[in-house]
């Protein structure tokens, strides 16, 4: 069994269990890093997480890492169109398991954990329980990512079905007032080189509330001072389920093992200080 095999056969164990902590010490010394560099390509969301696990590997083994973060969507579509990737960490599960069904990518595992935030501009008075009414105010605009090419979109309407549960008609009206940002038709695309989008949309007053990740907020917080991070109440909370998988290709052995040090404690404890929750630490 050559070396990319005997990895996946790792990938396939460590899914939702623990025993990835103990296999991944093993595995530096096992598997020499390629020296070819490794291609990344990860969600928007993961960008800061990502930055610095690229960072450590390359420390730890002499790997450079080419990433390209962009929608999850978006990536998984170029992927699938013979885009050159190695490892494909998305913010959902079905884009990388897609792949994985295509049989262009070995099994898809989660990695990691993230929440659905309401991030709500200066001066707003939003509150986890006046969350619901906010957003119906007919005079509060909504931004969300763009559905199917953003998986932080699919949450959003994730949302929006709870909330018609809370009060019927909720569902109709906040998909309708949605101004989703994205590079889709139908999607209000946003600026090169603009470094927020979530503070951009603010300053343009575009939006008043963007539902996104809760890892997010602090970034439009950092450049637009008196953003306010909402925890959304119980009854509408999303939970987002990252999926990562390694693709096949010229450099299948430098793909895994990257992989392999995202699921290690090593990679789960970045995660984790960047706010995700990391399924995997000991």
């Amino acid at each position: 069994m050559n070396r990319f095999k005997t990895i996946i056969a790792v990938l396939c164990l460590c899914g939702g269990s623990g025993i990835v902590g103990g296999v991944v010490m093993g595995i530096p010394s096992a598997f020499a890093a390629d020296s070819a560099a490794i291609r990344l390509h990860a969600a928007g969301s993961l960008r800061g997480a990502m930055t610095d696990i690229a960072k450590a590997y390359s420390a730890a083994y002499g790997t450079p890492i080419e990433a390209v973060f962009g929608a999850s969507g978006e990536l998984g579509n170029r992927l699938a169109k013979g885009e050159p990737g190695d490892v494909f960490a998305s913010a959902d599960m079905g884009n990388p398991e897609a792949l994985t069904q295509a049989g262009k990518a070995g099994p898809t595992v989660l990695f990691a954990r993230n929440h659905l935030c309401a991030i709500a501009r200066p001066g707003l008075n939003a509150t986890s329980s006046n969350l619901l009414a906010t957003l119906l105010n007919p005079s509060v605009k909504v931004g969300t990512s763009t559905p199917k090419n953003d998986p932080g979109g699919d949450y959003a309407w994730a949302m929006f079905q709870k909330a018609d549960a809370q009060q019927p008609g909720s569902r109709a009206i906040l998909e309708a007032k949605a101004v989703k940002i994205g590079n889709v038709p139908g999607s209000l695309p946003v600026p090169p080189g603009t470094t927020n989008a979530v503070a951009w949309l603010f300053r343009e007053k575009r939006a008043d509330i963007f539902l996104s990740y809760c890892t997010g907020g602090s970034a439009a917080a950092a450049e637009l001072p008196g953003v306010t991070i909402v925890p959304l109440p119980p009854a509408l909370a999303v939970t987002a389920g990252y999926g990562l998988t390694v693709l096949k290709g010229a450099n299948q052995d430098g793909g895994a093992q990257l992989a392999l040090f995202i699921l290690s404690p090593a990679g789960q404890r970045i995660l984790a200080e960047h706010g995700f929750d990391a399924p995997l630490l000991p």
